[in-house]
Formats: C-alpha cells, sequence, structure tokens
C-alpha cells in the first residue's frame, strides 16, 4: 500500500508526512478509510453477544481511526492552504461523508445495542466518564434520526446530504470573493498610512502578482487601511467591497444558500419533534432554550447602543471638524475612532505596533502557559504543509504532551478568520494518543511581523483553544478537548485573552521590533487604560450578529434572509454607522456548518464566565495563583467533556456567574 494516508506514520510524533501526501492521494484514501470504517460498524453491530459498554459503546469510541487521519490531514489543508483541487476534494466529499454518517445513525441494528445499554445503564457499573459518554452516544444517535422510520428516515439522509453541499459552497464562495477582490494603490494613495500598512499592503501586492501595494479583503489589512487612511472615497471602495463578500450576484452569491439552508434546518428540527431549529439546537447547551439567549444579548444590548450612539456623535463632531458635512458612515467610524484614540488616550497605533511582533507575542503565549502550567515548547524540524508553518514540541517535567503548530500569515489559499483545530485529539482508548493541535490565523506578513493589539488578542484566543486540546486528560476522544458544549467551548479561548492584559506579561514581552526597548511604562499605562476604547462599536455589531442569528432559528424559517435581517436590525434600532460583525451573505459561523448556528451567542455567554473566572485569579494571588491555576486545568482544561459545562464551572469557581462581570470589563456597567 504506497497511499502515504493509509501507511502508519513513522514520522516524529506520528504527524502526517505532509512533504509525502499528494492531492491525488486524498480521494482513494478517503475510500478505504470509508470502507474500513463501515466494517468496523458492522462488526459491533452484528455481533450476537448480549449488547454491554465495552462492546458497543467503547467499541464504537475505538472505530474510524483510519478515517480520523486522512479527514484530519485533508481538512488542515483545505481550510488553510486550499487550492482548486482541494475545492474539488471538498465539494466531492462533503455529501459523501454526510451520507457515511447518516449510514451510522441509521444503522438501527447497532441503534438498538445503544439503546439496550442506555436502557440498563442504572446497573452498570460505569466511571463517571462511561455514564457521560453513554448519555452523550445514545443523544447524538437520537439527535441524528436514528428513530426515524421511513420516508422521515430517508428524508433525514436528504436533508444531511444537502446541508453538507451547501456549508462547503457557502465556504468556497466566501473564499472566492475575498480572493479575487483587491484594490491597486498608486504611491499617492499611501500618504499618510503608516509604515507598517504600507509594508503589509506591499506584501500583498506580492502574493497577489501586482505591480504595486494593494489592499485585500483579509482583515488584518483592510481594517488598519479603514483605520488610517485619510482618503474617504478609498476607504469607502474598500469596505463596501469587503460588505459586499458573498452577495455579488453569480456564481458565488451566498444569499440563495442561505435561505435554502434555513429551510432544510427547520424541516430537520421538525422531523426530530422540536418547533423550530433553535430550540433543537439549544437543548444540548448551556443556555437550554432561545429565550435565555435572548435575554442576555438584550442585557448587554441596551448599554452598548447607548455607548455606541453617544460615541457617534463625538465622531461626527470630529469628521465636520474636518470639513465634511453629512452623516457619519461605517466606513468613517474607524478612521475617526482611530484620531480619538489618539487625542483622549494620546495612544498611537502606529507607534505601539512594533512593540507587538509576532514572535514575541507567541513567546509570550508560551510564557504564561509555563507560568500556569509548567509546559515548555522546544521548535520542530518537520515537514508541514506549508514553509509559513512552524511546530514545536510541548512538554511537561520532561514528558511530552503534545505537538503545537502555528500557521499566521494570510494568504490567498487560506479561508479568513482565525480558528483552532486538532488534527489528532486526546485520547487513552483504544491506544493512548497525545493531541496535534493547530492555531490558524491570517495576520498580514512583514518583515519583521507586526500585530495590532487585536491581532494579539486573537493569537492568546486561539492559544485558549489550543491549551485546552493539550491539556485534556481524558480516556475516550468523543469527549476529549473542545468537545463540550458550544457555549462553553469558547471559556478557555476568551480567559486567555486576560493574560495579554497583565502588565508584567506586557512588560516582558511587549518590546519595540527596531530598538529591543520594553514599552515605557507611560505606553503600557495607555494601552491598559484604552482597553475598554469603543467597546460600544465592539459591543454592538458583535449582539447586532447573535441577534440575527437567532432570529433565523426561533421561528418558521425566512424565505428572504436579508429581509429578516434588516427587520431584525431595524427593531433593534441599530446605529447606522455600525454594520453586523458578520452580514449574512459572509456569516461563515452561521451557514459554513451547523456549529455556530443559533449558536454565535455563545461568545458572550462564555464571556460572561470567563470575565468571573479572571475575577477568581484577582482575588486570590493575582494572574498566575498557583491554587487557580491548578484548578482551572483540573476542572476544565483537562476534563474536556467529561461532565456537564454547568458543574465543571461550580467546581472551578463554586458558583455560576451573573452578567455583571462581564459589563464591568467591557466597560459598559452603570457608573
Amino acid at each position: 500500500m504506497t497511499n502515504p494516508l493509509l501507511q502508519d506514520w513513522n514520522t516524529p510524533f506520528e504527524l502526517a508526512p505532509f512533504d509525502k501526501i499528494k492531492d491525488d492521494d486524498f480521494a482513494p484514501a478517503l475510500e478505504e478509510a470509508l470502507r474500513a470504517h463501515n466494517a468496523e460498524i458492522e462488526a459491533i453491530a452484528s455481533r450476537k453477544d448480549a449488547p454491554d459498554f465495552a462492546n458497543t459503546v467503547e467499541a464504537l469510541e475505538g472505530a474510524g481511526g483510519a478515517l480520523d487521519k486522512v479527514l484530519g490531514a485533508f481538512f488542515t489543508v483545505a481550510g488553510a492552504d486550499s487550492n482548486p483541487a482541494r475545492e474539488d476534494l471538498q465539494r466531492a466529499f462533503s455529501p459523501k461523508l454526510a451520507a457515511h454518517f447518516s449510514e451510522i445513525s441509521s444503522n438501527k441494528a447497532l441503534f438498538a445495542r445503544i439503546a439496550a445499554v442506555w436502557a440498563q445503564r442504572e446497573t452498570l457499573d460505569l466511571s463517571d466518564e462511561q455514564a457521560r459518554v453513554l448519555m452523550l452516544t445514545h443523544r447524538s444517535f437520537v439527535r441524528a434520526g436514528a428513530a426515524l422510520e421511513g420516508a422521515q428516515e430517508a428524508r433525514m439522509k436528504e436533508i444531511k446530504g444537502r446541508l453538507a453541499v451547501l456549508g462547503t459552497s457557502f465556504t468556497q464562495n466566501l473564499l472566492a470573493d475575498e480572493r479575487s477582490w483587491f484594490m491597486p494603490l498608486s504611491e499617492e494613495d499611501l500618504e499618510g498610512l503608516p509604515e507598517f500598512v504600507i509594508d503589509a499592503a506591499r506584501a500583498a501586492g506580492q502574493e497577489k502578482e501586482a505591480e504595486g501595494p494593494v489592499v485585500t479583503l483579509s482583515r488584518s489589512l483592510i481594517v488598519p487601511f479603514l483605520q488610517f487612511s485619510p482618503r474617504r472615497d478609498l476607504r469607502e471602495k474598500a469596505f463596501r467591497a469587503w460588505e459586499a463578500r458573498g452577495a455579488n450576484g453569480g456564481a458565488t452569491d451566498n444569499r440563495e444558500i442561505a435561505a435554502e439552508t434555513l429551510a432544510l434546518r427547520e424541516e430537520r428540527a421538525q422531523l426530530l419533534g422540536y418547533k423550530n431549529f433553535a430550540s433543537f439546537k439549544l437543548e444540548t447547551e448551556m443556555a437550554k432554550t432561545p429565550g435565555a439567549v435572548r435575554d442576555l444579548l438584550m442585557d448587554v444590548w441596551a448599554p452598548a447602543k447607548a455607548r455606541a450612539e453617544a460615541d457617534a456623535k463625538v465622531l461626527t463632531g470630529l469628521m465636520q471638524g474636518d470639513g465634511i458635512n453629512g452623516d457619519l458612515a461605517p466606513w468613517d467610524w474607524r478612521y475617526y475612532a482611530e484620531k480619538r484614540r489618539a487625542v483622549e488616550h494620546d495612544l498611537d497605533e502606529a507607534a505601539l505596533k512594533p512593540y507587538f511582533q509576532l514572535d514575541r507575542m507567541i513567546d509570550a503565549a508560551f510564557g504564561c502557559a509555563t507560568r500556569l502550567f509548567g509546559l515548555t515548547f522546544a521548535p520542530l524540524d518537520v515537514p508541514l504543509y506549508h514553509e509559513d508553518c512552524r511546530a514545536w514540541e510541548v512538554t511537561r517535567d520532561g514528558e511530552h504532551v503534545a505537538v503545537f503548530i502555528g500557521d499566521y500569515f494570510a494568504r490567498g489559499s487560506k479561508r479568513s478568520g482565525a480558528w483552532c483545530s486538532a488534527m489528532r485529539a486526546q485520547a487513552k482508548h483504544p491506544k493512548v494518543q497525545t493531541p496535534v493541535v493547530i492555531n490558524v490565523c491570517n495576520f498580514a506578513k512583514s518583515d519583521p511581523a507586526l500585530l495590532s493589539y487585536d491581532d494579539a488578542r486573537t493569537l492568546f484566543h486561539e492559544f485558549g483553544h489550543a491549551l485546552h486540546q493539550m491539556l485534556s486528560d481524558v480516556t475516550y476522544e468523543s469527549v476529549s478537548g473542545t468537545s463540550v458544549a458550544r457555549d462553553f467551548v469558547e471559556l478557555p479561548s476568551q480567559l486567555y485573552e486576560h493574560w495579554l492584559e497583565v502588565p508584567e506579561v506586557l512588560a516582558e514581552f511587549a518590546v519595540h521590533a527596531k530598538t529591543g526597548e520594553a514599552m515605557p511604562k507611560e505606553m503600557l499605562d495607555k494601552v491598559l487604560g484604552a482597553a475598554t476604547f469603543d467597546m460600544g462599536f465592539q459591543t454592538v455589531e458583535y449582539v447586532a450578529s447573535a441577534l440575527v442569528d437567532l432570529a433565523f432559528h426561533d421561528g418558521p424559517a425566512v424565505a428572504d434572509p436579508m429581509a429578516k435581517q434588516a427587520e431584525v436590525l431595524a427593531a433593534l434600532g441599530m446605529p447606522a454607522a455600525i454594520r453586523m460583525r458578520h452580514a449574512t451573505p459572509q456569516f461563515a459561523h452561521v451557514f459554513a456548518g451547523d456549529g455556530y448556528s443559533s449558536g454565535y451567542y455563545s461568545y458572550m455567554w462564555s464571556e460572561v464566565m470567563d470575565a468571573d473566572a479572571f475575577e477568581a485569579f484577582e482575588e486570590a494571588g493575582g494572574a498566575f495563583d498557583a491554587e487557580r491555576a491548578r484548578a482551572l486545568e483540573e476542572h476544565i482544561l483537562s476534563s474536556g467533556g467529561s461532565q456537564d459545562a454547568a458543574d465543571l464551572y461550580i467546581a472551578f469557581r463554586g458558583r455560576l456567574p451573573g452578567v455583571e462581570a462581564l459589563l464591568k470589563g467591557r466597560g459598559l456597567a452603570a457608573a
């Protein structure tokens, strides 16, 4: 067998041999892996002995190893380094995988065995983790439609297959629009831009093979351009292109995909006996109900909107001071907010950015993990899928813990945003396997690579997810790492962001790219003092997106999502100069798959906990309190989904939190 995806990986830490894998290897490897998985499933389903935890549920946990290897490698490159061949493969794989897993969930003999084990659960001598895995397995089969019969069962399979196709198309359309658009800049157009933006624009021009610098739709380039370009006409042109992603008409338009997706989700939920998709989706989350989600979002919306409206008046005054009459526009907000920040906080992004070198921020994220959890990071020289990627071995007390991979720079082959995934998750059954975890970001490439403060927060955020994966210590992969309730999964990532704000961390790692000098205390104080600057804007654009997502799913499916979006925003009184963080045609969280559908609120639900959790450190011995760090690892980071999320948080903190710490942390609490 010559296909490297199907061989034993005799590589350091059994990493995927990316230097040997070719695109032509993926399709035959997937076929063989699916065949092997089907054989494993059939062997479990057709057993003649009485079903028990070991021969049914535990056996399921151990099945699909070859498939995990193939998909771990494929989806890594499909998301972070796509090309036409990989996009074709993804379009072909999506319905095939949906059909495969649908066949498993509708296997009557297999479900009968699972149901039999579930029925006798009270008499089984199961550990807490085993009892949890049994419950989750039984629940996932029921929610996948295992109890459906006849026409309903057949329709559920059709819906799942079609949703998989639509999710892939949505992602690829968005990538195509982001990849195809760029705005050339003349030397005159560069006037007024700080050097780091010019460097990033020149690097983007080289990547696009343009004759000079360009602005692309990569967030790490377009946002600073909108912040600093004095050319209102160019800001408007760039913003309108950014806003139009997925809604340009033609083959890459996502609006009909969104409408069909919503209709199919509603039908899926109703086949399972739920009144709508939000009720179905939220049943397994901490929030439980659409009402609980709406209550949280509206508790935050009112003070955030009030702050944003007050800020808009100030920014309008600054704009009129430049001789521009009329209303503040969305392409004006960031430019005048930056001007205001420079005045009120004496904080200049161009002067600040050299202190946030990518390499030093990586060192900072690692350094905090060393102090909190005793982890150490050593560079690895191993083949990876792109020359920009880097790898480290993670150890503790000399023992191997994980491999961490960082892929930090924006490029046309990478989908937008930032994410963390496990190419291999931690588990102890059917064999011990250590995690291989990757962080993917889209930072502007320059030499040296400099980050904005928001970029640095993103780096810490994704590394928080990585710690959740790397410190996982469970037996079964299905509850490993980030396999938790969607509105709990962001707790470790958002909590880790707080360590970037710790003064001693910035004092050590925020050093100037040219002089090597530490950030002056005066500037450090200004950075921390401006932590909640423009928080009205940031909160409004996020909460609006979350409320639109909820409205899409908490009721009958809408035929025209764009009209529904407009209706929701009008009812909220959305400030005219602020747009949703993710408008419907770009809302990959919601339409690229089911992950955050009816669940975009989860970042804020988790933020309620992360604000409260960091207070626990501050109330104890400070940000690096050893006892709190041990509790965080024991009750949250190492536990994965082996217990109910609320129980895990209570074990760490002693109680569930209220919204007060969040409002305080965002500077939105009443004075």
